[in-house]
């Protein structure tokens, strides 16, 4: 007959069951806890899961422009003076196309007139075919400037009929009404060369003074960045502007692209810019190609003589 466990060993047997669970419960406890806190956990509520540091922006590319230094007089303006719409968009500028040195070769208008855009023809009054060019702008109406020879400060010979800081009032006055009686018609006037004579306020004010009784307006080309003709032209109320950009210093098709975009990307954000350029074959092959692309991006192209500041006080520009 076997024998009956004893009730106390029942109830030691009991109590390591009991204590096995609660030890085992306490393991359990741990391993789960250390799973849940462990760095790089995949669960998609884990805060871990987000990268702590706030995304960077892309590095900004150069711009187009940024090595194309700006003329002294007209500082770059932040992007946030650009011309906005309506709409909140950017808008494009108005932008003056001037072309210099017409009336040696009536050829040179072709391409021009083949632009089909507002520009603005500066006729030099001594020129072999001054007379015929001249005839075939006035025909068509499109405005027009008298390019007037001025001396430079290299001394090379701006042509016939130039105008010299040691000349006299009076004779400068005389050369100013001949060369206006060479190109009948012009709605104003600009230099030619003129580095020197345009640095010059007492030789200038007699030639302005000339031009404002023919009720004209006057273009400053710059040629000299020390140039005082746009702030003497204002002084004497005259309507006036001045050149922003020249886009064949350089005559190569290459560069007189890049001056061009140049001055879109200065006309996109000061709302306007002049452009001064001549009838070289790469300048007219580069403005056969941009200009309709130009014009076809919003650009407006308008007589420079829209482009006036009359306010009688200098410009900030």
């Amino acid at each position: 007959m076997a024998r009956r466990p004893s009730r106390g060993a029942g109830r030691g047997g009991v109590w390591l069951f009991l204590l096995g669970v609660i030890v085992g419960g306490g393991v359990l406890y741990l391993v789960l806890r250390d799973h849940r806190s462990a760095p790089g956990g995949d669960r998609p509520d884990s805060p871990t899961a987000a990268s702590s540091e706030a995304p960077q922006a892309p590095a900004s590319p150069a711009g187009e422009y940024a090595g194309a230094p700006d003329m002294p007089s007209l500082p770059r303006e932040a992007p946030d003076a650009e011309p906005v719409g309506a709409d909140g968009r950017h808008l494009p500028g108005h932008v003056a196309l001037v072309i210099d040195d017409l009336g040696e070769r009536p050829e040179d208008l072709v391409p021009l007139f083949a632009l089909g855009q507002p520009l603005t023809y500066a006729v030099l009054p001594f020129e072999k075919h001054t007379r015929d060019v001249v005839a075939e702008l006035r025909r068509r109406r499109v405005e027009m400037l008298l390019h007037l020879p001025m001396q430079p400060l290299n001394g090379e010979d701006p042509g016939p009929g130039a105008l010299r800081v040691d000349m006299d009032a009076a004779t400068l006055r005389k050369r100013t009404e001949a060369a206006l009686a060479a190109v009948p018609g012009a709605q104003g006037v600009n230099n030619h060369m003129g580095s020197r004579m345009s640095e010059d306020e007492t030789a200038l004010t007699p030639v302005l003074q000339v031009i404002g009784e023919h009720g004209l307006f006057f273009l400053d080309s710059r040629t000299s960045g020390q140039s005082v003709a746009y702030r003497t032209a204002r002084s004497l109320g005259l309507p006036a502007a001045e050149r922003h950009v020249f886009l064949d210093r350089d005559p190569s098709a290459e560069a007189v692209r890049a001056q061009f975009r140049r001055l879109l990307d200065l006309s996109r954000s000061r709302g306007a810019a002049v452009a001064i350029g001549h009838p070289l074959p790469e300048t007219l092959q580069v403005l056969t190609e941009e200009v309709p692309k130009a014009a076809a991006a919003g650009f407006v192209f308008v007589p420079v003589s829209d482009l006036l500041d009359r306010s009688g006080t200098d410009s900030d520009q």
